[in-house]
């Protein structure tokens, strides 16, 4: 149930072209359904503007499919996250409109077509760390933001990202994903002014632990404006890099709605206190 449904929905109810129950029996898996092994988040779309996305990892292709068959109820797009192909082949049973993007391990079903907005630019220090950069890319994209990707631009070659700082500074948003010692973000975020987020990656050699070297080095960042991911966390930096991006094409809330918006007792609809 997305907000654009809902306002069909009691529009319809209120000129008489659906009944009170009828209207109550759509609203029935409001604010979740029990699968008994899954709480299908329906109100997620309303809440956050994109609905509940579905990570594989640890779930069996039975729960897979079986989420993504009453997400797939809402008209929304659906988004799966660390896809293995097994389970990747069951969901592109499920639309004809379904993509199995492999390097980044990623499901996507998208539902008709909209204008993508803003800037994202994806930046890896090597091409190994391509599959997490993927990840957030195709998040972003699915979300509704506008991206394009900087590959292979490491410190190694410093050059490489050097000769590109006019297109860095034209982002609204900058994800950097590094492997190894993690030092690409730090040099991004001292060339722009835009914010930074900074993905370590697991990619390395024994005293790299994993990610973890990456993970230190980015949080210890001396560079302004730069924020950090948990290691390979391609999908938590596309969606707070769309997030980013988005804010001024977002809609503008009523500010008497809602309970950070109600008015203060004795103030009129004019927002003037009562009296005064």
């Amino acid at each position: 149930m997305n907000r654009a449904r809902l306002r069909k929905l009691l529009d319809d109810v209120k000129h008489g072209a659906l009944s009170t129950e009828d209207a109550l029996e759509r609203l029935r898996s409001l604010p979740y359904e029990d699968l008994g092994f899954a709480s299908v988040d329906h109100h997620r779309t309303i809440r956050q503007g994109f609905p509940e996305v579905i990570f594989c990892e640890g779930k069996t292709r039975d729960q897979v499919t079986a989420i993504a068959r009453r997400l797939l109820t809402s008209g929304a797009p659906l988004l799966a996250t660390r896809v293995d192909p097994n389970a990747a082949r069951a969901l592109l049973r499920l639309d004809r409109r379904a993509v199995y993007h492999e390097s980044a391990r990623i499901v996507t079903i998208e539902r008709g077509t909209r204008p993508r907005v803003g800037d994202i630019l994806v930046v890896t220090a090597g091409t190994s760390d391509i599959p997490v950069a993927e990840e957030a890319r195709i998040t972003a994209e699915v979300m509704g933001s506008r991206v394009e990707t900087l590959y292979d631009v490491g410190v190694a070659g410093i050059h490489r990202v050097v000769s590109r700082h006019e297109r860095l500074l034209r982002a609204r948003v900058v994800v950097v994903v590094a492997g190894m010692e993690g030092a690409l973000p730090s040099v991004i975020g001292g060339l722009v002014d835009s914010p930074v987020i900074a993905v370590p990656t697991s990619r390395g050699y024994g005293a790299s632990f994993g990610g973890l070297a990456a993970l230190l080095t980015m949080l210890n960042s001396c560079a302004a404006g730069v924020g950090v991911m948990n290691i390979d966390n391609g999908f938590g930096a596309g969606c707070l890099a769309h997030r980013i991006n988005v804010m001024g094409e977002a809609p503008a809330r009523p500010k008497d709605v809602g309970t950070l918006g109600r008015r203060r007792k004795g103030q009129r609809k004019d927002g003037k206190d009562a009296g005064g």
